[in-house]
């Protein structure tokens, strides 16, 4: 029995790499924590950068509340069973008029996991069309990895810049239009980018990276992630630290050394130490 999604919804999934919209949050529970985002940023003189859009659920107390919203995770168990950690989360931020954008790759290329049993979960927090620059999948390519290149294209949101290496049909994108609240479901090895924002409004979206706790990390010397549901029988990942407030100064030394750890993953073979502003 499947909890949120429909049997078929699953199916699809697994036929074609993805599925949305996904009815998250609340209209009043997303507007909030777009505000904490926004005060936030108010307080550090502008949008928030570098290694703080990654792995911010163990920073942000209200992050850390969305990993656990029980309508996602519903959604999640449908894919991948009832032993779910969160691995990581990312901010993926369009300035309104900017022209960042995300090449066509696919997740898994550079994460350093031993399988792809993977979904992620990105929550639009502002509108998400083909004006803003919402995300784009090429349906059914999930099944294998492809090369990649790296172009460390300054306006490129992506860590490396990396972009799928054979010719993509641009004529079969699907465009992932989403209200502030939803999300879409993307499978860790499916084609998906997205294009610059064109709109008036900042483009928001939080990336949340499930894995079941099967999975180990197959490149870097340790890994860690947080169990937000059922129970972790495999201990292969080390337990993340857990905010009581927000920017506690242990929460803060615990992210430096997680974020060293895992750009030695990400940047393996590149010579960078440090996050793309």
């Amino acid at each position: 029995m499947t909890k949120l999604l429909t049997e078929r919804e699953v199916e699809n999934y697994r036929e074609h790499g993805y599925h949305f919209p996904v009815d998250a949050l609340s209209e009043s529970e997303v507007a909030g924590f777009r505000r904490k985002l926004e005060d936030y940023e108010a307080k550090t003189g502008g949008p928030i950068k570098g290694e703080m859009r990654h792995r911010s659920h163990v920073l942000f107390t209200w992050i850390n509340e969305i990993i656990r919203h029980p309508k996602i995770l519903d959604a999640i168990e449908d894919l991948l069973g009832p032993n779910i950690l969160c691995w990581n989360t990312s901010f993926f931020i369009k300035e309104a008029h900017d022209p960042g954008f995300v090449s066509w790759h696919q997740d898994a290329t550079y994460w350093g996991l031993d399988k792809s049993d993977v979904a992620t979960a990105w929550i639009a927090m502002s509108p998400a069309n083909r004006v803003s620059g919402c995300m784009k999948f090429i349906a059914g390519t999930h099944q294998q990895q492809v090369k990649h290149e790296d172009t460390f294209d300054q306006n490129n949101l992506l860590t490396r810049g990396q972009e799928i290496a054979v010719n993509v049909d641009e004529s079969k994108a699907i465009y992932v239009e989403l209200k502030p609240g939803q999300a879409s479901l993307h499978h860790v090895l499916l084609f998906h980018g997205s294009e610059p924002n064109r709109s008036d409004d900042r483009r928001i979206g939080l990336a949340i990276r499930y894995i079941p706790t099967h999975l180990k990390q197959a490149v870097g010397q340790r890994d860690w992630a947080t169990l937000v549901r059922g129970k972790d029988g495999y201990g292969h990942f080390q337990p993340e630290y857990v905010p009581k407030r927000d920017l506690e100064p242990d929460a803060l030394a615990f992210h430096k050394a997680v974020s060293e750890e895992q750009v030695r993953v990400l940047y393996r073979g590149t010579g960078k130490t440090a996050y793309r502003a």
